[in-house]
């Protein structure tokens, strides 16, 4: 393989495979987060915006610049929220363009696992963030099994085909998002876990969304056709169908947030 990055490319195939999943741990993250109506924030990874119109829905957000490397990603975003308070650029997490001290607040919602250094980019979330303002995130658990295909990914192991990593894949863990935060300056450090559940409406359903993911997609186009059918067995056999046809699967996120010093 010449490339083993993850690339998120395909706005509308991720929100099949993911979208909806950071919808629904994106809206227990902010039942816990509660954070004020009327903010400036700095939306990091912000992907096909998914968060970002969490933000402008749940927390009637005063203004919010999303950021991701993904022009493709990007575009399906601008669309997404062509009539809300959001604008997007290009960019990187670990080199915000925004000025010091310049919003209220900013998130990495299921991101900081694929930033090669977190440690530099929570303290560009530190710096851009006012005194007293805020700086949060949320993971999916990919080491403690929380991730939402882990069973797909378990039996693709298991066949000798384990899925792509994140790159930083360590930053997720409970303790190592508290110590970031620390490590950053902010003070207050919560954590938690977050767990959310999906109902496919058929296992087939569930295989569609799943062979989506760019860290699933490319093994699996490497897979003989025999170990490809195998796994589908498998997984079919794993996941347990309700009496209509339709498969509910579980995933954890850990979360955490900090403020900034006033």
């Amino acid at each position: 393989m010449a490339d083993e990055r993850i690339r998120f490319d395909d706005g509308e195939a991720y929100e099949d495979f993911m979208g909806k999943w950071s919808l629904l741990a994106g809206h227990a993250f902010l039942d816990w987060l509660s954070p004020a109506p009327g903010l400036r924030w700095v939306d990091v990874g912000c992907g096909n915006g998914a968060f970002t119109e969490l933000l402008v829905q749940r927390c009637a957000a005063r203004e919010v610049q999303g950021i991701d490397p993904s022009d493709e990603q990007l575009a399906f975003a601008r669309t997404r929220l062509a009539r809300a308070p959001a604008t997007f650029r290009q960019g990187d997490a670990m080199a915000l363009p925004y000025a010091d001290a310049s919003v209220d607040a900013a998130v990495m919602a299921l991101v900081i696992f694929f930033v090669p250094e977190p440690a530099r980019g929570v303290a560009e979330m530190a710096r851009v963030i006012r005194p007293g303002g805020g700086a949060c995130a949320y993971a999916w658990d990919i080491l403690g099994g929380g991730f939402p295909y882990f069973a797909l990914q378990d039996e693709m192991k298991k066949l000798g085909h384990p899925p792509l990593w994140p790159p930083s894949v360590e930053a997720a863990r409970l303790e190592a998002l508290r110590q970031a935060w620390t490590d950053a300056g902010l003070v207050d450090v919560e954590t938690r876990e977050l767990v959310v559940q999906r109902t496919y409406a058929s296992f087939d359903a569930f295989w569609a969304a799943a062979r989506k993911g760019p860290r699933i997609a490319p093994r699996m186009s490497e897979m003989p056709a025999s170990d490809a059918e195998l796994l589908k067995t498998r997984l079919r056999k794993r996941l347990k169908a309700a009496a209509d046809g339709s498969i509910t699967t579980a995933a954890r996120a850990n979360a955490v947030r900090g403020r900034k010093p006033d």
